[in-house]
């Protein structure tokens, strides 16, 4: 019985709330994404209570180490503690934070552990709070989001004629597949340059048309994977930037 109830509990887990909901008249329920288990629903009994010591603690983008109990689909907070500094997320900085939450629970399965995916999502968050390139940023996050989660992005060569990539060449990227040359594709896809696709591959996204181009592509993966699934924060940040 003891051996059981240990193998239940987890203390002082790195860990990122995602994001919160009411649940019944004073509890929350905790979307965390965790360094060793993944991502993880937690209900924190009490926390909206006013004298509560999580109230105010279960905030997205701040380092925590979590404790939690329960071997259901729904455990059950018992502890939560800062973990170190961090650089607060301001103006549209933050609202490319809640994209990435928003890629993180509805792409990465329950409870499957991606430690590399924690740190490369820990090291963005550092890089959107300093002086960053957004656009840049975020571009890097997503393919490394999809290769963690199996997807794989080719983007060196074509792969209809088993070719490298070529820089002055024109392709288009067909989203099962990969990249095609332009000349011989018979199907829609996203079209781009082969100078885009190599700097993509080298993770140089400095040229404006690179920079538009990659966005297209990623936003066409990535919505692939999505299915009918909507990104609320995508479209916000679009909205912003029409403004």
């Amino acid at each position: 019985m003891m051996r059981s109830l240990a193998q239940s509990r987890q203390d002082g887990q790195e860990s990122f709330v995602l994001h919160t909901h009411p649940y019944r008249e004073t509890s929350l329920l905790v979307e965390a994404f965790t360094r060793e288990h993944g991502r993880i629903t937690m209900m924190a009994r009490g926390a909206r209570r006013p004298k509560s010591a999580l109230r105010g603690a279960l905030l997205p983008f701040q380092p925590l180490l979590l404790s939690w109990s329960g071997r259901n689909e729904l455990r059950t907070l018992i502890r939560c503690e800062w973990r170190g500094a961090y650089s607060p997320l301001k103006g549209q900085a933050l609202l490319c934070g809640f994209y990435l939450n928003e890629l993180l629970l509805k792409l990465l399965p329950r409870e499957d552990p991606h430690e590399q995916l924690f740190a490369i999502y820990e090291d963005t968050l550092a890089a959107l709070g300093g002086d960053h390139a957004q656009g840049t940023v975020l571009r890097r996050f997503e393919m490394r989001l999809l290769r963690e989660l199996g997807y794989a992005v080719i983007l060196d060569r074509d792969v209809e004629r088993g070719e490298p990539v070529a820089r002055e060449r024109s392709y288009v990227y067909i989203v099962e597949r990969g990249p095609v040359g332009a000349a011989g594709a018979r199907t829609n896809g996203v079209e781009l340059s082969g100078q885009t696709l190599l700097d993509m591959q080298s993770g140089d996204f400095g040229s404006a048309a690179t920079q538009q181009q990659s966005k297209l592509l990623m936003r066409a993966l990535i919505n692939h994977c999505l299915g009918d699934q909507v990104l609320h924060t995508r479209q916000l940040l679009r909205d912003l930037q029409e403004l």
